[in-house]
């Protein structure tokens, strides 16, 4: 185990879209050796990201979107297939997914059912991702979503079958983690 982790340097790479830094740090191991290492860490924010589900129906709501980073690593088409999510934009995490929610799922939800947060790729990026739940029902449609024009989000809406959802992960059709996590917890949780 490490302890008396010290920053010596903080050297930013690039500020362009997000940031990368090279951190030069030191810690103390177990036997009392100073060790330095060098490391880049990707700061892009926070996130939020959400599972809509209708009970009645056994349905949720997913998303289709160009991520350009699956596409570079494989990714064919880079089309992903991924619950509603966003960063938090200096809000709080349920003010910004019932925000980001409307906009990339036309669904107007007036409150969402935090679960967790978890770091999802902690070896190289800063983010926490706080997970929610919530309900939806056709009532609550007042746009037909797809994201922000100006942010260039060109966003498909899905709503599928749970049982069809789960398939597509074993098929690998769906490959996003958080909504992989997302689908697992509606299933251990018996929310559809």
């Amino acid at each position: 185990m490490i302890q008396n982790i010290k920053i010596i340097n903080t050297e930013i790479l690039s500020d362009n879209w997000y940031v990368l830094k090279k951190i030069t740090y030191s810690y103390s191991k177990k036997d009392g050796t100073r060790k330095t290492q060098v490391r880049e860490a990707y700061d892009r924010g926070n996130g939020a990201t959400i599972l809509l589900y209708n009970k009645d129906q056994k349905t949720i709501i997913l998303t289709r979107q160009f991520r350009l980073p699956t596409f570079i690593n494989g990714n064919d088409s880079g089309m992903l297939i991924e619950s509603c999510a966003g960063l938090l934009d200096e809000k709080n995490p349920e003010d910004c997914i019932i925000k980001e929610t409307e906009e990339e799922t036309g669904y107007r939800i007036k409150d969402a059912h935090r679960i967790f947060e978890l770091y999802m790729s902690p070896g190289a990026v800063t983010e926490v991702v706080y997970f929610f739940v919530a309900e939806y029902s056709e009532s609550m449609k007042v746009t037909d979503g797809g994201g922000v024009e100006n942010e260039e989000e060109n966003i498909d809406v899905l709503e599928m079958n749970v049982d069809d959802a789960l398939n597509m992960v074993d098929n690998g059709e769906i490959k996003d983690g958080k909504t992989i996590i997302l689908l697992q917890y509606a299933k251990l949780h018996n929310l559809l």
